[in-house]
């Protein structure tokens, strides 16, 4: 059987580049602009279809790829007359790459299957420079059979492809991810910070730190710019950031439980985002620490 036609919605920094995997492996590519042209005109370059409407990218398509900023952002492609539900093709497969509430997920799954599709969510781990390579870490849930079927595209651009169980998993565990993520973040880079009020060399601090079990990848992101001036290690932005951790918070809520550990890294990521931070990366709290702590 030929490969599936595939639509993705959403050539951001991390969809731009799963695209450009995607062509690398001979998919025929539908898609739409979203918020700028640059990743559009460079995938119609290497041969992907530009359509004017999320409608027209279903009607196109065996599966539906969105990578999008926020379940908002998801709830607008796939509703209304020129969303995805309404061109989806019988039996075709939506994937939501992108960090979404899932309650908005379950939700947007009964609405596609009563449309004769399906639905998956399937959030990413890693970075853009990983998706080039097809080394994204991918946890997908849903319908096993679904899952089983698309799980082929799935390791094209994936290294470690999960089945996490019923719709909406993958991305609770994401969030789940992303909350202890941030959370390790903002503590590393205010400890930086308050290494300089103490008049403590930052990477004495990082010497000493990363030679224990408190040593992580997410201690190495933010020591790239607070010790060696390189924000770029981890290319995920304040503002995205701030997202994520409030989507934790509002989980918690919907479950019934009042998170604690959230309420820290989600005020310095709002703080650090309304003093003009957001789309800086997230290494780049070190500056707002250290700022704050110099008035």
């Amino acid at each position: 059987m030929g490969k599936p036609a595939i639509g993705f919605i959403g050539l951001g920094l991390m969809g731009a580049a799963m695209v450009d995997r995607l062509l690398d492996q001979g998919y025929a590519l539908t898609i739409m602009a979203n918020r700028s042209r640059p990743n559009i005109d460079a995938a119609v370059a290497r041969g992907a279809a530009e359509v004017g409407t999320a409608r027209e990218v279903a009607e196109a398509s065996d599966i539906v790829m969105l990578c999008m900023d926020t379940s908002a952002s998801v709830e607008m492609r796939m509703r209304g007359a020129d969303g995805v539900i309404a061109g989806l093709r019988k039996d075709a497969v939506v994937i939501d790459f992108g960090t979404s509430l899932p309650g908005s997920t379950r939700i947007l799954g009964a609405e596609a299957v009563a449309a004769g599709g399906h639905y998956l969510d399937a959030p990413l781990g890693r970075t853009p420079a990983h998706a080039k390579d097809g080394l994204l870490n991918i946890m997908a849930a849903g319908d096993k059979a679904v899952f089983d079927r698309v799980e082929p595209v799935l390791k094209d651009l994936g290294e470690n492809v999960f089945h996490l169980g019923v719709l909406g998993s993958g991305h609770t565990i994401k969030l789940l991810n992303n909350f202890f993520g941030m959370t390790v973040a903002n503590a590393m880079a205010e400890a930086f910070a308050v290494a300089d009020v103490a008049g403590i060399d930052r990477k004495s601090v990082y010497d000493v730190m990363s030679a224990g079990p408190l040593h992580s990848g997410m201690m190495d992101f933010v020591k790239a710019y607070g010790v060696d001036n390189d924000p770029n290690k981890l290319e995920f932005a304040i503002k995205n950031a701030a997202k994520d951790v409030g989507y934790y918070a509002m989980m918690t809520k919907d479950a019934g439980v009042d998170s604690i550990m959230s309420k820290g890294p989600l005020e310095a990521l709002t703080l650090a985002c309304d003093a003009g931070q957001g789309d800086e990366m997230v290494s780049q709290m070190v500056d707002f620490f250290a700022a704050r702590f110099k008035t």
